[in-house]
């Protein structure tokens, strides 16, 4: 396990396993099934010089990618149907499936782990790229 990642406060990642997180505290996410969701974690590896920020993948279903955003990010903006946010307000509660660093966590990987505390993917970046690959 990087060194780095073993310092910094990740509180909201299991130790072992697979955790539910609650959307909306921690972070916010959205999830794009399939090769777009795919695509789109490439394009933002590639526009932030490969650091895109904590990228969660699952190889079950519709093979879903979730992109973990800033809490309280993903709620006041637009999104095209290809994306679905996961927040947290009135009414509405959203969780993650969030997979430890390392060890079992099969259906789940990290595509991109977190590389430090509060470093989320940014969320007008995706939202741009998203729709513009609509």
């Amino acid at each position: 396990m990087d060194t780095q990642i073993d310092e910094v406060n990740l509180d909201w990642i299991p130790l072992s396993g697979i955790r539910l997180g609650k959307a909306g505290v921690q972070f916010d996410a959205v999830r794009i099934d399939g090769e777009a969701g795919r695509c789109v974690a490439d394009l933002m590896e590639e526009l932030t010089g490969g650091d895109p920020g904590p990228i969660v993948a699952d190889a079950l279903g519709r093979r879903p990618v979730y992109f973990l955003v800033p809490p309280r990010s993903t709620s006041h903006r637009p999104w095209p149907a290809v994306a679905r946010p996961f927040n947290s307000g009135r009414g509405r509660v959203s969780y993650v499936p969030v997979p430890a660093l390392s060890g079992r966590t099969w259906p789940l990987s990290w595509r991109y782990p977190p590389s430090e505390a509060d470093r989320f993917v940014h969320t007008p970046l995706l939202n741009s790229v998203v729709w513009q690959l609509r």
